[in-house]
């Protein structure tokens, strides 16, 4: 991986898919994750409380590196207009779970482009996601795997959750944590281009 001078972009997370999806893209980047508490305010709406996350990650990650293009992103779930976020413990896991159980629910993921400590882009992509009817046996297993804790919806559709899963209306790499088609497309509007692809002359 390149060094931050080297880097033509800084990636504000330390998420496994998202880092996954971006290499996969053959996209050069250094993580710096940016610490910043995902805390909902009172009120808030998904997509706003999406692109906020987004704003601020990316921006105190400029902040120390101000020259650097930084790319930060934030996924949330909804249903029913609740959003549901990274369960705290099992027993939180186990009712988020039953409650998407033969249910579609809303994923929305926030992107946004910072440099010289400003945003430059940034945009919510959604996705439509239909769960197949769980049972309590398939629940109860899935917790013990630890898969569900670490995730938005308590689910990860790239590993064992995705078993779960029945239908999904739009790009499945918005439900993994980044939306990689408009990334990539935003990406190039300012310099960054896949390593197998050369930028047009």
């Amino acid at each position: 991986m390149p060094s931050f001078d080297q880097a033509p972009l800084i990636l504000a997370s330390g998420s496994p898919r998202r880092r996954d999806l971006l290499t996969a893209a053959g996209i050069r980047f250094v993580i710096h994750e940016s610490k910043i508490d995902e805390i909902r305010r009172n009120g808030e709406e998904a997509v706003p409380f999406a692109l906020r996350m987004a704003h601020e990650k990316a921006l105190s990650v400029a902040a120390r590196y101000p020259r650097s293009l930084i790319l930060a992103a934030d996924t949330i779930v909804e249903l029913d207009g609740e959003v549901l976020g990274k369960p705290a413990n099992a027993p939180d896991a186990r009712r988020i779970l039953r409650m998407l159980s033969n249910r579609i629910h809303r994923v929305m993921t926030a992107y946004a482009l910072v440099r010289d400590q400003a945003i430059i882009e940034s945009e919510p992509i959604t996705s439509l996601v239909t769960f197949r009817t769980l049972t309590n046996a398939e629940i109860e297993h899935y917790l013990t795997t630890d898969e569900p804790f670490d995730k938005a919806g308590a689910y990860g559709i790239q590993g064992i959750g995705a078993g779960f899963i029945a239908a999904v209306e739009g790009d499945r790499s918005n439900v993994m944590g980044l939306p990689i088609v408009e990334v990539l497309a935003a990406l190039a509007r300012h310099g960054v281009y896949p390593a197998a692809s050369p930028p047009p002359k």
